[in-house]
């Protein structure tokens, strides 16, 4: 189904839009917690019917279609907190203004299967979002958060935290979450970000 809704529906202008997962590349890091934009542009790519394998600007792309919006889809190659370089160099190669850069990752202040859809803002101590605000000198962009949970306790670390895998019983949660996530992009994609904020957020 999702796969047909692409058909017939060409668009051979520039790219208008950037779609951003964020993780780690290694296949150790597949199913940690920090890879929650990873995981979610890669279902988007199933919904939607296309393959995210073509490698430049230091990351692996696509440029498809979505919604009758030409889009580049993009996992950063350059390991999370150098996020920035990769958003940075398909932004300027194709000169898509921040506000139509769409960046997925993960939020530790959410429960596994809430997100939270903003129009901008700070990088909330998070590595990525932090080195993308530094690279496009701008925090203008959109952005879904996906929850990952909080740490266990205070003691634990941090890192070691969002590198850690999902739990079992969290496999759901996450699904419905991703799904969410993946029609709100359509939504921001359309210019309706009001809705998607109104539709999905925690």
């Amino acid at each position: 189904m999702f796969t047909r809704l692409n058909l017939g529906r060409k668009n051979t202008g520039a790219p208008e839009f950037l779609v951003v997962g964020l993780g780690n590349p290694e296949k150790r890091y597949t199913l940690t917690r920090h890879n929650s934009g990873f995981l979610c542009v890669d279902e988007l790519a199933e919904r939607h019917g296309f393959k995210i394998n073509k490698l430049k600007f230091k990351a692996v792309c696509a440029d498809t279609v979505i919604s009758g919006h030409r889009v580049i889809v993009m996992k950063p190659q350059t390991y999370m907190n150098n996020s920035g370089e990769a958003v940075r160099e398909a932004a300027a190669f194709y000169k898509i203004p921040p506000e139509k850069i769409i960046i997925i990752f993960d939020d530790i202040s959410l429960d596994v299967g809430l997100l939270r859809i903003k129009r901008k803002g700070s990088d909330g101590g998070h590595n990525g979002i932090k080195s993308i605000i530094s690279q496009l000198g701008s925090s203008d962009f959109p952005r879904i958060k996906l929850g990952v949970g909080k740490k266990p306790h205070p003691d634990y670390d941090l890192a070691d935290w969002v590198l850690s895998e999902f739990k079992k019983e969290e496999a759901q949660p996450l699904k419905q979450a991703i799904d969410s996530a993946c029609e709100a992009v359509v939504l921001l994609l359309d210019g309706e970000i009001d809705e998607a904020m109104n539709r999905y957020n925690s």
